[in-house]
């Protein structure tokens, strides 16, 4: 293991052929203190990312119209244009676009049909078949790679390698392409492309371009860049394994902000439980003595709530 100024770089390679043991000892050390670490061997070509990568920006510099005939129906998918979302706290909306897909399921199908949040078809531009192809083939990529990681992740929590398995059988991925454009230099203060905030689900992978703009809070709570890395993805850990681990691990504050005058483009995924999954720290094996420090909660559930709370418009 190398490291950063701050973050350590884990190989997932002896995770990916079998062996999760050595990838979730280093996960350990690095969830128990900043939640955030660089991963390597992650099984993602190069090649898929650079079709995502430029399909992706090519979409993004289509005209507003184009795009808004994406805008997000009742599943979040789509297109979202600047200022749709605000982190808790923030002054000002969130400077970036971005488009989301998830789960492919047809209108038909029974949770669709019983109106379970985040559920349904993608959403996709007409005349881009190559933009979707290259959306839906990072997105079974990257949900490989979370499936090897979250084994690792249980290894690290001394319970099965198989524990998170019956969790994920329609997982709630949502992965982002994510376009910020550069920070206007005279909101220097009051305006960022994600503003402080922390995941809201398990896992999040993310790859970024070389701009840079992502920062880290640590433990000591200054904020420390992470730096882009050629050949990793930026990993942390979001708030439900925080409680899922009763806080062993650490869901940290991070905020993007674009100074460097061009554009930026990352893609995150948010590699997060089935909506009825439900989230109790009792269930990973509590040292005696310990008591929970979360309620049990249905992973959908407290996904959605953050998810409205950071589309509600600020108060005047």
């Amino acid at each position: 293991m190398s490291e950063t100024a701050y973050l350590p770089i884990i190989d997932l390679g002896p995770a990916r052929a079998g062996d999760y043991a050595p990838t979730g000892a280093l996960i350990s050390n690095a969830f128990s203190t900043s939640g955030f670490c660089y991963l390597r061997n992650h099984g993602i070509s190069e090649d898929l990312i650079r079709r995502v990568h430029d399909e992706a920006l090519d979409f993004f510099h289509a005209p507003m119209d184009e795009k808004l005939a994406c805008k997000p129906k009742e599943a979040v998918r789509g297109f979202n244009a600047l200022n749709r979302t605000t982190m808790y706290g923030a002054e000002n909306p969130d400077y970036k676009e971005f488009y989301q897909i998830g789960l492919e399921l047809p209108a038909d199908d029974p949770v669709v049909l019983a109106g379970q949040p985040l559920r349904g078809p993608n959403q996709w531009p007409a005349d881009r078949p190559a933009f979707r192809e290259a959306m839906t083939d990072y997105f079974e990529a990257v949900g490989v790679c979370g499936q090897h990681l979250l084994r690792a992740v249980a290894c690290s929590l001394g319970i099965a390698p198989d524990f998170f398995v019956s969790k994920y059988d329609r997982p709630l991925q949502r992965t982002q392409a994510i376009w910020y454009p550069p920070h206007p230099p005279e909101r220097e203060k009051d305006q960022f492309g994600v503003a402080p905030h922390t995941d809201y689900g398990c896992i999040t992978l993310l790859w970024q371009d070389g701009t840079g703009g992502l920062d880290v809070q640590g433990v000591d709570g200054q904020w420390v860049p992470a730096p882009p890395i050629p050949g990793t993805l930026v990993i942390n850990i979001g708030d439900l394994l925080c409680r899922w681990s009763n806080r062993r691990y650490n869901s940290n504050m991070h905020r993007v902000t674009n100074r460097s005058g061009r554009e930026r483009l990352s893609i995150a995924t948010f590699y997060d439980p089935d909506y009825d999954a439900i989230v109790d720290p009792r269930d990973l094996n509590l040292p005696d003595g310990v008591d929970s420090l979360f309620p049990p909660v249905s992973a959908g559930d407290y996904i959605i709530g953050r998810i409205r709370d950071s589309q509600k418009p600020k108060s005047p």
